[in-house]
């Protein structure tokens, strides 16, 4: 089965998948290794990761296009991301959609914020006409190639309007032919359930550091009816933290031997990277070539 169409079979699935967010490829690498069935790449992890910045939109669709390009080919599993707005019109839209279809993503979301985009939880956002986020969804949903490219529509309408607004656009961006309608913000379980049960589709929910400590049972969630559930920064502030840590570990005791501790053994790294296979398939290729070279001068 391709990465589209298990992303399809999980969104259509009735448990709780957990979509861990990768940064990079070593962070995908090591989710797939880990055993995720799916994982996200969201702004938010893109623009901390490549400019080490807050995102509020100053990144291109062509640099997201690599960047998420390089996270698919890094794994086998399917990788979710974020559109931001489309970076732009309809034709923009269009543009992303084969852009990131080329880079192999399996699905991803599009945001109704007025550009630029700015994640979620930041203040400051506003939201574009209504008929102008059917119109993007529309040429979105032309512009794939694959008719198993999962597409979904993001409202920030909750943080703006409030949730009424948020679902009523959402019920929108469904009968506009959307695979699935995500109203961001919405955190608190009655309002999630009450998003289930008036929002056609599966519901995925959002848990990110940059929405502060909120603590919220995963249990809860799925008996909710929640499909999937993303952590788009977990492994970005995990990494930042490890990261931290040893380099003033070093510094404190100004000893490469105190930090052995704190860093991925040499052999879980090969492994991780693959260097065995690769030295592999470098000695196959080094053989086959001697073999055609010998016969080549026997005849």
């Amino acid at each position: 089965m391709n990465v589209r169409k298990k992303f399809r079979e999980i969104m259509a699935g009735n448990r709780l998948v957990l979509m861990p967010g990768a940064y990079d490829g070593m962070s995908a690498r090591i989710m797939e290794a880990e055993g995720y069935e799916a994982i996200c790449a969201g702004g938010n992890a893109a623009i901390g990761s490549m400019l080490a910045q807050p995102d509020m939109g100053q990144s291109n669709m062509r640099d997201y296009a690599d960047h998420y390009g390089r996270i698919c080919a890094a794994v086998e599993i399917p990788v979710y991301v974020d559109a931001d707005t489309g970076f732009g019109g309809v034709n923009n839209v269009r543009q992303m959609v084969r852009a990131f279809e080329a880079a192999g993503v399996a699905a991803v979301f599009l945001s109704d914020q007025v550009f630029p985009n700015r994640c979620g939880y930041l203040p400051g956002k506003q939201v574009i006409p209504v008929e102008q986020m059917l119109a993007k969804i529309k040429a979105a949903l032309d512009a794939r190639r694959d008719p198993d490219l999962f597409i979904v529509a993001r409202t920030d309408a909750a943080g703006v309007d409030g949730l009424s607004a948020a679902i009523e656009r959402s019920q929108l961006f469904m009968a506009a032919g959307a695979d699935m309608a995500k109203p961001m913000g919405v955190d608190a379980i009655e309002d999630i359930k009450r998003v289930i049960r008036e929002v056609d589709g599966p519901h995925m929910a959002t848990l990110s550091q940059a929405a502060g400590l909120k603590r919220r049972s995963l249990e809860e969630l799925e008996a909710a009816g929640v499909v999937a559930a993303t952590f788009p920064s977990l492994a970005l502030f995990a990494a930042a933290h490890a990261v931290r840590n040893v380099l003033r570990i070093l510094k404190r005791e100004n000893s490469l031997t105190a930090t052995f501790d704190h860093l991925l053994p040499l052999e879980d790294y090969y492994e991780l990277v693959g260097l065995k296979d690769m030295l592999a398939r470098e000695e196959s290729y080094d053989t086959a070539a001697a073999a055609l070279a010998r016969k080549r001068a026997a005849e």
